[in-house]
């Protein structure tokens, strides 16, 4: 009887692992399973948006305050159509601008958001529409070679 015990106490240790582990995972993941949906979702149109990932984070002042939830080609105007999910607390107004910069020399692609002065706010949905594309190192280094600067 006694080595049943044992075995079921190891047993029930395990599976409380196996949870912290699981639980561990979502959260590092951002599944978002146990997080209160507090987002709303923008769109941004740029011309390019040249090494930019889906989840790449988006910041203001320096502050993290979304992600990247989508990037699509709008077919009509052939343009890059950016997903922005946003929180809920950061109120963004109709005429901010959305910059694609780099973190550091050749790092990760993020969206930069510089506060305009409206009084009027985005509504989720809406489409920021002053926006400045990703600059592309490439095509500098190419026009300076080939002597076109």
């Amino acid at each position: 009887m006694r080595r049943g015990s044992l075995e079921t106490a190891v047993g029930v240790f395990v599976l409380i692992g196996l949870g912290c582990v699981g639980y561990l995972a979502v959260q590092l993941g951002e599944l978002g399973v146990f997080q209160k949906k507090a987002y709303y979702s923008v769109l941004a149109q740029f011309d390019s948006v040249s090494g930019l990932k889906k989840g790449a984070s988006v910041e203001m002042a320096g502050v993290e305050i979304g992600k990247v939830e989508d990037i699509a080609l709008e077919t009509r105007r052939l343009t890059a159509m950016v997903k922005l999910r946003i929180r809920k607390d950061v109120p963004l107004d109709e005429d901010v601008i959305a910059s694609v910069k780099t973190s550091g020399l050749i790092g990760d692609k993020y969206i930069k958001l510089s506060p305009g002065g409206s009084e009027t706010l985005l509504k989720s949905g809406d489409i920021i529409t002053e926006t400045d594309s990703a600059l592309d190192i490439e095509e500098l280094v190419s026009k300076y070679v080939f002597g076109k600067m």
